[in-house]
């Protein structure tokens, strides 16, 4: 339930289309499967960390719906950052998002060892940084294909500027 705030916030903030909500949580949903049973088992496998996730039925639930359903105002800000900035916008997002995850993901290790633990080194970093980046990415692509280009859209930038003759 601590999920639900955020993304009602993000909803009323960011004004988005039905469609586009849709898509975010297509995109959410999209990101939650990859990251649960992609990118744990591969990076378990690969020795770069360790989660020690319960495999009940209930537990992975509650887990893919939480993933999913905090993704979603993430993925509204990168939409509205596309429709603003284009690609350029996309890209240092992404980029702003394979710095901070790192740290943000060690931060998490320190205060709760238990929920996840990483083996130390370079290529941990990497991985996790890429993972970032391409999670957001990808999961930006998945709400692209489901609500359309956000330069598309009917708050689009470039069409308020279009009908007021080029003025921001």
């Amino acid at each position: 339930m601590r999920a639900i705030p955020p993304v009602a916030f993000a909803f009323a903030w960011k004004r988005p289309s039905w469609r586009r909500f849709a898509g975010a949580c297509a995109a959410g949903a999209a990101a939650a499967g990859l990251g649960l049973w992609v990118v744990v088992p591969v990076g378990e496998a690969h020795g770069l960390w360790h989660v020690p996730l319960d495999p009940s039925p209930v537990f992975m639930a509650l887990l893919f719906f939480g993933t999913a359903v905090s993704t979603v105002p993430i993925l509204l800000v990168t939409w509205r950052i596309a429709r603003r900035f284009g690609w350029r916008g996309l890209a240092a997002t992404f980029a702003f998002f394979a710095v901070i995850g790192p740290p943000r993901e060690f931060a998490v290790e320190a205060k709760f060892p238990e929920w996840i633990t990483y083996t130390p080194g370079i290529a941990t970093i990497l991985a996790i940084s890429a993972l970032y980046a391409g999670g957001i990415g990808a999961a930006h692509s998945v709400m692209r294909l489901v609500a359309g280009p956000a330069r598309g859209d009917r708050l689009s930038f470039q069409r308020h500027c279009a009908r007021d003759g080029g003025q921001p």
